[in-house]
């Protein structure tokens, strides 16, 4: 059967990309190019989706570079040594550079591309003189238009830094209704949130669409209740709270009145990490509910086989409160990056683009710095954070031969890089970026003439984000099968010509890269397999807007090789895929409980260097990465000045009240105190006193 399999994949690959072939890396996969590629081929609801390759061994190969990504030779304004260096502006690095900031710490963020933000930016394109403003990553944020339990919204309020947002309630979906287990006609619904029994609330849209509506419900509120203890800790205990050092004694103790009441959290804490289709199969049985949370899910990455039942548990605690409201930022995504970046530059933080770095400068088994692409050399006198993914972080450190065999930590590190490089993710992401004329006469028709359309546009019950599956039996992660649009356009008239539209639609995270690599871009065989892997993503946008080709004044296919070189993602990835259920590799202290954490420990066994970003807990997702970016700062800092930011930001709102450890942190804060920050982040053993801020360098010595 193996055979058969290799044959396929081989003869398919071969097909698709036997012209114009450019030349292609021959690293030692952990998995060959067929089980990568043939998995997609025929996917199945109940099988999960992973790619894996061995990246330490490819640390030749050059990734592929577009017009419009920098030639990463900048950072000579850099200064010469800063406290905290931070490698990428995703995300997580910008919100680990802005917290070291806010702590008084020296930062710096260095970032190979142009534009900081990670996958969250935009790009303009002119046509026919005039500007049209496109997504390329993230498009669905709940609460960030005021004080909330986002992560991300935390960070904008603990930095004083604003970001405007418009807001809408609702998601549309587009899926086959006639058969829940399968393909079918396709049916349009709407998930609305907020109240569950508000007129058009999702209890109605139970009663509705569901094969039996009252069951789903009774089901539906049977999951509630079996999570409710495990929710109700997201507002006892926030991951601002989080350090990765015993300091997580005094900066969680707030959480202890609500373990006090709630004795059978304790019981549940394995869950809170273990696979959420445990749960949901114990306690669901109707479909369309059972698709509706597979749905609600795959925005991390997996249904919910392979999430996290934590991921379940802020949207049962978030969306549906009254007043809940998702959001998108005016002027685009990027803004987000520019508001992360006001923030930190008003403590100072520095940041410098198109600025690679090439290699981390490892020194006695100590990370004290970066060597950068032009060839200036950046110190880190505390440490260095890595926002770049594991496959990209592994390849930057020196090789392994060129260490000291008897430097601190030396097989650790060997073990550790070949473990991370290897590690399962997610495969590419397809985009299509779409802009549309809506006056345009298309069959006698305006845009405003179809219906679907207008549900789209509807004032009061606007849908600017649309999700579409082809077939239930399929797996959600198969690109070919689901997808997702947005038109930020129907909210934010500043980012197209007035009468136009601008819409991203985008594939699931399960695009093969292998047949990509092998075809040169511009080419004639490239630019047609652009075109047939994207009809999919045509056919889904069609759902709302019938004639879109006909439509379009223009249209732009973004290909994983185009995904992994703006966007800086090793093979254009969604990022990693560690399954729930089981621990990840190096998940720190927690491999040794009942708790199966996946995610590797953010710190490494070099000494000063640690990561952050979506590989990291708590993982996919912007909200998420930035809360791995504060965890990183955190960790970085000591206990007091961790706390004394707490204390700041609940007094910002009563929303943010349960950030404040309260007075049960006197129980541990002598006692932890003096291990923080951890040994290996003061510089050989020695305390480093940080280079300014709100507590002095004496001061802070002295807390040691």
């Amino acid at each position: 059967m193996m055979r058969v399999i290799l044959a396929l994949a081989a003869t398919t690959t071969t097909a698709l990309v036997a012209p114009s072939l450019r030349s292609a890396r021959s690293p030692t996969r952990v998995r060959s190019i067929a089980e990568n590629v043939a998995q997609t081929q025929e996917t199945s609801r109940d099988k999960v989706m992973t790619f894996s390759y061995d990246t330490e061994r490819e640390r030749a190969y050059e990734k592929p570079t577009y017009k419009g990504t920098g030639d990463g030779m900048g950072g000579g304004d850099a200064g010469d040594e800063y406290d905290v260096v931070v490698i990428g502006s995703g995300m997580g690095g910008l919100a680990c550079g802005a917290m070291c900031a806010k702590y008084g710490e020296k930062s710096i963020v260095l970032e190979s591309h142009i534009k900081m933000g990670g996958s969250a930016h935009s790009f303009t394109k002119v046509h026919n003189k005039e500007k049209y403003s496109f997504e390329v990553g993230p498009s669905i944020f709940e609460g960030l238009d005021k004080p909330s339990l986002n992560p991300l919204r935390i960070l904008l309020d603990v930095l004083d830094s604003e970001l405007p947002v418009e807001t809408y309630q609702g998601l549309a979906y587009w899926v086959p209704t006639s058969n829940f287990d399968g393909a079918g006609p396709v049916k349009y619904w709407r998930f609305q949130l907020g109240d569950v029994e508000a007129p058009g609330g999702f209890y109605e849209s139970l009663r509705e669409h569901a094969s039996d509506g009252e069951l789903a419900i009774k089901e539906f509120e049977a999951l509630r209740n079996r999570l409710k203890t495990l929710g109700g800790s997201t507002t006892a205990v926030c991951l601002f709270n989080l350090r990765q050092d015993p300091g997580f004694l005094a900066t969680t103790a707030g959480s202890l009145p609500y373990v006090a009441t709630h004795p059978d959290v304790f019981a549940d804490l394995p869950l809170t990490f273990d696979s959420l289709h445990k749960t949901v199969d114990q306690l669901v049985t109707e479909p369309f509910l059972r698709n509706f949370i597979d749905t609600m899910c795959i925005f991390c990455g997996f249904p919910a086989k392979g999430a996290m039942t934590a991921h379940m548990l802020y949207i049962l605690e978030r969306f549906f409160e009254p007043g809940c409201s998702y959001s998108v930022p005016k002027g685009g995504t990027e803004n987000i990056a520019r508001a992360l970046h006001r923030g930190g530059a008003q403590f100072g933080m520095d940041i410098s683009l198109n600025t690679h770095v090439a290699e981390i400068l490892v020194e006695g088994g100590r990370a004290c710095g970066v060597r950068l692409k032009s060839g200036k050399v950046i110190r880190a006198r505390k440490a260095v954070v890595s926002n770049a993914t594991p496959f990209d972080t592994v390849k930057m450190l020196p090789a392994q031969d060129a260490l000291d065999p008897e430097m601190p930590g030396f097989a650790a590190l060997q073990d550790w890089r070949q473990t991370l490089g290897t590690l399962p993710r997610h495969g590419a992401i397809l985009h299509l970026f779409v802009a549309v004329d809506a006056e345009k006469v298309v069959d006698g028709k305006k845009l405003a003439d179809h219906a679907s359309w207008r549900a789209a546009e509807d004032e009061t019950a606007k849908n600017p984000a649309h999700l579409i599956v082809q077939d239930w039996s399929r797996s959600m992660q198969d690109s070919q099968n689901l997808c997702s649009f947005f038109i930020p356009s129907l909210l934010d008239r500043s980012v197209c010509p007035e009468g136009k539209h601008v819409i991203h639609v985008y594939s699931s995270g399960g695009e093969p890269y292998e047949p990509w690599e092998q075809l040169e871009p511009g080419s004639e065989a490239y630019e047609a397999y652009k075109e047939e892997r994207a009809n999919i993503l045509w056919e889904a946008l069609e759902n709302c807007i019938p004639d879109a080709r006909e439509r379009a004044e223009f249209h732009i296919v973004g290909s994983p090789l185009a995904h992994e070189a703006f966007l800086r993602r090793d093979r254009g990835t969604y990022g990693m895929a560690w399954a729930a259920g089981t621990s990840a590799p190096y998940a720190g202290l927690l491999k040794f409980t009942p708790i199966p954490f996946p995610f590797p420990n953010l710190k490494t066994p070099v000494d000063g260097l640690l990561r952050c970003g979506d590989s990291c807990f708590p993982g996919i997702g912007t909200p998420s990465a930035a809360a791995s970016g504060v965890i990183a700062a955190n960790t970085i800092v000591n206990v007091e000045t961790h706390i004394a930011m707490l204390e700041e930001t609940a007094k910002k709102d009563p929303m943010y009240k349960f950030l404040s450890p309260g007075p049960f942190q006197w129980l541990y804060r002598g006692l932890v105190s003096p291990l923080t920050p951890s040994k290996e982040l003061r510089g050989s053993g020695v305390f480093q006193p940080s280079s300014g801020g709100r507590v002095s360098a004496a001061a802070e010595a002295a807390s040691r």
